[in-house]
């Protein structure tokens, strides 16, 4: 699943890959638009934390099942794991890209490439 989580990162404008927690920069990929993060997953993990909209719609996800805790962030990320399914991977992603490059400034926002979410 993770191939499918970066796939889906590495296709949002202005998206860049990072490398910031370890010696070894293959272990935690760390996804950012802006230079904020939207999106983290580990290669030994199977699942990739994302921002939600807030602490109650992180909860939310948590009590439906789509989502966990995920490991060191704010209590509004969740860690979405592959059981959840392709479509609701990429949906958590951009929604976390979304509500990342939304928060950016508006000079910063205006210098990004455009962004159409999948339909």
């Amino acid at each position: 699943m993770n191939g499918f989580a970066r796939e889906v990162c590495a296709g949002l404008p202005g998206a860049e890959l990072t490398h910031p927690f370890s010696q070894n920069s293959d272990d935690i990929d760390v996804w950012k638009i802006g230079g904020k993060v939207f999106a983290m997953m580990s290669v030994d993990a199977d699942g990739v934390s994302v921002k939600c909209a807030d602490v109650a719609t992180a909860d939310m996800l948590k009590e439906a099942g789509v989502g966990v805790k995920a490991p060191y962030c704010h209590a509004s990320w969740v860690r979405v794991p592959s059981t959840a399914g392709d479509d609701e991977v990429r949906h958590r992603i951009e929604t976390s890209y979304r509500i990342i490059r939304a928060g950016l400034t508006k000079k910063r926002q205006a210098t990004l490439p455009p962004f159409e979410p999948t339909p």
